[in-house]
């Protein structure tokens, strides 16, 4: 037990150099040799855990998956937040780009020849917030603030939606932002049956939280 103890301490020392490494010098930038020489083991040791730069960047985005899908579960857990909010804050949480171990892995997942792992990350992702966005949506049914006889389904979709629309919005126009907000909010409520601008008093003010709205408070798993 001690030495599998010890191996996976290990292989997390790793990711921990790799991901700062990664952030601070870039994916190209940083050699297997750069994170040999942080931590100060052998060429060996890190092959026992990784065969690659490639798969300690896979197993270094993993990782970062299991961090979101845990904090989006702590906010869809909290019932004494209204559960519009709870929906919005948990699709919020899962920014990659926002958080502080994300920039440079969002870079790489950007690249072409990371297509398909790009693909199987949202995949996974989308595995893993599903249910809890589902289990929202029922909740919301219960409380007759929504209806709708798929909410599994309505799930994927709003999921889906969000990250296609808001992957980009910080290219966009301050118009442009808003814009796609309120289309967001607005078919939202059509996909939920729900009351005109009911989610708009609750998505809105996340979204503006000053003057500025620098577009950084995407919905959805950024990248995808």
């Amino acid at each position: 037990m001690r030495m599998v103890k010890e191996a996976e301490e290990r292989k997390n020392e790793i990711l921990d150099v790799a991901e700062r490494l990664f952030t601070t010098k870039g994916f190209d930038g940083t050699s297997t040799g750069d994170i040999l020489e942080e931590i100060g083991i052998a060429r060996g040791t890190l092959y026992y855990h990784f065969k690659s730069k490639e798969e300690i960047l896979d197993a270094m985005i993993s990782r970062m998956m299991e961090r979101l899908l845990e904090n989006a579960k702590e906010i869809a857990a909290r019932k004494e937040v209204p559960v519009l909010q709870r929906l919005t804050l948990m699709m919020l949480s899962l920014n990659v780009g926002a958080a502080d171990f994300g920039q440079e892995l969002l870079k790489q997942m950007h690249k072409p020849q990371n297509a398909l792992m790009h693909q199987k990350m949202e995949r996974s992702l989308l595995a893993g917030i599903e249910p809890l966005i589902t289990a929202l949506i029922k909740e919301g049914i219960t409380l007759g603030i929504c209806q709708t006889d798929y909410p599994q389904e309505v799930a994927e979709m709003t999921f889906l939606y969000a990250n296609t629309v808001f992957d980009d919005l910080m290219e966009h126009t301050q118009e442009e932002k808003h814009r796609k907000i309120a289309a967001f909010t607005y078919n939202v409520e059509r996909l939920l049956n729900m009351e005109r601008d009911s989610m708009k008093s609750v998505i809105i003010p996340l979204f503006e939280k000053d003057d500025n709205f620098s577009g950084n408070e995407r919905i959805g798993f950024s990248g995808c």
